[in-house]
């Protein structure tokens, strides 16, 4: 496997729509020595408080979101298009149901205790700094409920410092 290099935030390139919301990422974190993933394609990444901050949305009922509570820090990993196939996978599958990291047949890689996987092309490592359940009453645009929570399974939002950043070295 290349290497990573590690940059600040203010270096990251790429638009963070597409990045996000078209190529989609993995939200990584641990758990008791175990460590679990899904793929995202919600969130953001700006400046709130003074910091470079990554946020991400995840429904009580994914298996992640304990992960995510019991952790302090987790990994945001971008990937290049051939994974495509495989974030797919990864999104669909709990790791509650099957070992879907090993099916996935990615390399598990750590910053300190902060998992992530050798395969990715960018990784942030963030650091939790606010968690907040989405509310019903706090919609103002109420025509987003039926259709994107027809069950009240609103999501929790996480707002975490970005402490670091690591790309794969060419």
């Amino acid at each position: 496997m290349n290497e990573f290099k590690e940059i600040t935030a203010a270096q990251l390139e790429g638009n963070p729509f597409q990045m996000i919301g078209k190529d989609w990422m993995l939200v990584t974190a641990e758990k008791e020595g175990t460590v679990n993933t899904m793929t995202a394609s919600w969130g953001g990444l700006g400046i709130m408080w003074g910091k470079n901050v990554a946020f991400v949305t995840i429904r009580p009922q994914r298996y992640t979101k304990e992960f995510i509570d019991f952790s302090d820090t987790f990994s945001l990993s971008f990937y290049d298009e051939s994974y495509r196939k495989t974030l797919a996978y990864l999104g669909r599958v709990s790791g509650r149901d099957e070992n879907k990291i090993e099916k996935a047949e990615l390399t598990m890689a750590y910053d300190n205790r902060t998992p992530y996987f050798e395969e990715a092309n960018t990784v942030l490592i963030c650091k939790k700094l606010f968690a907040q359940p989405y509310a019903e009453e706090s919609f103002i645009d109420k025509s987003i409920l039926p259709d994107v929570y027809p069950n009240k399974d609103f999501h929790t939002l996480y707002v975490a410092d970005i402490i670091k950043v690591l790309v794969k070295e060419a």
